[in-house]
């Protein structure tokens, strides 16, 4: 039998299966949150009426019995959220390629996220999962899901008031580069250096005006400011055909990516516009549209090995 074919048929076994409990925690959830609608309108149509302490008391009899109902089912939605992601992107990750796995409750973390320099902004709030992982050909991979914030404080009538601001929602894309770097090159949107100073006061690591490189590629430049600590060593790194595919890869990708080289990791940013890899509630698992986005995502992310022709091994790891 076909291998295509039997994973298939086990990956609509799960989504069957799953189906059952998608059901029944979306009754649940319609169920209890319309208990507390009803509540909260009883109670205020009551109120108009002249009979608050009926209100009151019929009213929160219905917001309670909702809850209730919400609390019995929360164990079973946070289980059809965690399949979801095991049993249904594991599948796609494995007809993707046999070594990706994936673990949401893990991501890239706050340091390394830090130190791969994608960004200048140090976050204030910071939030990851959905760590998939693996290797293709020769080159070692790994992406997960951020969210980074910043927060700025304004003080106005009613006191002082925060304000969250994102650094990226997205994708932080990791792969093995197989070499030491020396120093610390980063690759940023025109517009993002353009406003690179404003952040000084908050940065990881500054990059100046001595430390731009100045590259030979117009399309690249029309695109990218890059910077680096090692003038020499960025330009062994962006070899023409590297900028001409990463060029590319930015066309491709749904808003300007960020591009690092730090330690021995080449570092890709790719803010969207949506959270991937979660259970739908309100959409049938049976549709046939139900996980194109998901899998988009994942060849998009396994195709950039290829793209960027990371397989090909310039260097020799020291």
């Amino acid at each position: 039998m076909d291998a295509n074919y039997t994973q298939n048929a086990k990956l609509q076994s799960v989504l069957e299966a799953l189906e059952v409990e998608r059901k029944k925690v979306l009754a649940a959830n319609t169920q209890g949150y319309g208990a507390i609608i009803l509540g909260i309108v009883l109670i205020v149509a009551l109120a108009i009426m002249g009979l608050l302490v009926a209100g009151i008391v019929i009213g929160l009899g219905a917001i309670i019995f909702g809850g209730v109902i919400l609390f019995r089912i929360s164990d079973a939605a946070t289980d059809y959220k965690n399949r979801f992601k095991m049993d249904v992107v594991g599948a796609l990750l494995s007809n993707v390629n046999q070594s990706l796995t994936i673990q949401p409750s893990s991501g890239i973390s706050e340091g390394e996220f830090r130190q791969s320099q994608l960004f200048t902004t140090t976050p204030d709030r910071y939030s990851t999962e959905d760590l998939i992982s693996g290797t293709i050909g020769k080159t070692s991979i790994y992406f997960a899901e951020v969210h980074a914030e910043y927060k700025t404080e304004t003080q106005g009538k009613n006191g002082r008031q925060e304000h969250w601001h994102d650094i990226l929602k997205g994708i932080v894309f990791v792969a093995d580069f197989n070499k030491n770097f020396n120093g610390v090159t980063a690759i940023r949107p025109k517009d993002f250096g353009a406003s690179i100073g404003a952040w000084f006061s908050k940065n990881i690591y500054s990059f100046g005006d001595k430390n731009v490189v100045e590259l030979e590629n117009e399309a690249f430049s029309n695109h990218f400011v890059t910077y680096s600590t090692d003038q020499i060593e960025a330009r062994y790194i962006l070899t023409p055909a590297l900028m001409d595919r990463l060029c590319e890869l930015n066309q491709r990708a749904a808003y300007a990516i960020s591009v690092s080289f730090v330690s021995s990791n080449m570092y890709i940013a790719f803010p969207l516009a949506k959270n991937y890899f979660e259970a739908p509630l309100f959409k049938s698992l049976l549709n046939a549209d139900v996980l194109t986005d998901d899998l988009s995502v994942l060849h998009f992310m396994y195709a950039i090995v290829q793209e960027l022709d990371l397989n090909t091994r310039i260097w020799t790891k020291q």
